[in-house]
């Protein structure tokens, strides 16, 4: 309990500080508060503030900043060796930017009655196919379930894609709304060599707005039964609140956002709490209509920040299963990118998938930062 405790009081006092400093330069009060009873924002008091009283204006949408709107996918090739820590996985996924994760991509895979649908994989942001999911893939090929993952969202530095995508691997950085259209066709090549009518999707981070992007505008309904997703930026993320602030900056009429898309990329411009590509994407509500819905967050997440804006609210005809990762398991420190490298979450995959196969949930220590598949 004490590295928990202490974990949370170094978040919250950097989230305090950069919050307070929002306050300061931008002069806004507290919704609600009179002149003399303003008092400083918390993190979600600044998202809420942007989602319900500053929405985007035109300067905010800061498309063609940075470069071309080019970017391409690519389906994960081979098969690398399984990985229980991500620091391990993330290296291997450098030497190897295209590799596919242990018993993923066989195309003569054919559904078995026990598990009719298919799973897709869907990376986040920076990352690939082999480094989201060198944990997980395998679990789930071994569960007896035909998986297949692309890398997706993939732009050069002059294409707007940012510097990260300098590094070998690092995809995720196109426009969502283009990856969104690369998800449909890989999920449309998925359907058709497995012959199955449906898929069922495992997201991570940016995988999961990508994946709704396509539920909601790229007729993906028909397609999914089930979206599960981790840490997923469906309302956009503060960044301790550091995403906050350059969201209003951008609303007083300065292109903040703009000019840092040249070094971060389209798709993470995107995904700031506020942006128009999110208040688009959740303009009718957050589900579609016939997809059932995992969204699990974790309290520890440094990237999706506050955790709780990955949950969702259920719409018409839609089911949502909001799951704060430790709870019922303190031990799992798991933060944005080691929860896909844990136990916990593994079970909490099967049991979406396959509820009365993996009725039961695992509970395991895994280190923040490095991950361990339970271990160290």
């Amino acid at each position: 309990m004490t590295r928990r405790n202490g974990l949370v009081r170094g978040r919250a006092l950097i989230g305090a500080v950069i919050t307070a400093a929002a306050a300061l330069l931008i002069g806004i009060e507290a919704p609600g508060a009179s002149a003399d009873e303003s008092e400083v924002l918390t993190e979600q008091g600044l998202a809420d503030y942007i989602n319900q009283g500053r929405r985007p204006v035109a300067v905010a949408n800061s498309g063609s900043s940075s470069g071309s709107s080019g970017s391409r996918a690519s389906v994960a090739l081979g098969s690398g060796p399984e990985f229980s820590a991500a620091i391990a996985a993330f290296g291997y996924g450098l030497l190897h930017p295209n590799a596919a994760p242990a018993g993923v991509n066989d195309w003569n895979c054919r559904p078995s009655q026990a598990h009719p649908r298919p799973v897709v994989l869907m990376h986040g942001s920076w990352m690939n196919a082999f480094d989201s999911f060198a944990y997980l893939a395998p679990r789930l090929a071994r569960a007896g379930f035909c998986v297949f993952a692309m890398n997706y969202g993939q732009s050069n530095l002059l294409e707007g894609g940012g510097f990260g995508a300098i590094l070998p691997g690092r995809n995720g950085v196109g426009y969502m709304e283009a990856s969104a259209q690369q998800m449909a066709g890989f999920v449309d090549q998925v359907l058709a060599a497995t012959g199955a009518a449906k898929v069922d999707v495992v997201a991570h981070s940016q995988g999961g707005t990508v994946a709704n992007q396509y539920l909601k505008f790229e007729n993906g309904a028909p397609k999914v039964e089930r979206l599960i997703a981790f840490g997923a930026t469906y309302h956009g993320t503060s960044l301790l609140g550091i995403a906050t602030l350059g969201r209003m900056i951008n609303n007083l009429g300065i292109d903040i956002l703009g000019f840092n898309e040249i070094f971060v990329g389209h798709a993470n411009i995107q995904q700031a709490v506020g942006s128009p590509f999110l208040v688009n994407l959740n303009r009718d509500g957050d589900t579609v209509p016939g997809i059932a819905y995992t969204a699990v967050g974790s309290r520890y997440d440094e990237v999706t920040n506050p955790y709780q804006l990955t949950f969702l609210a259920a719409g018409p005809d839609a089911t949502v299963d909001n799951i704060t990762l430790q709870d019922g398991c303190e031990q799992d420190f798991s933060d944005h990118l080691t929860m896909m490298y844990s136990p916990r979450t593994a079970s909490i995959t099967l049991r979406a998938l396959d509820p009365a196969g993996y009725p039961e949930l695992e509970c395991s220590f895994n280190p923040w930062l490095i991950g361990g598949g339970g271990a160290i």
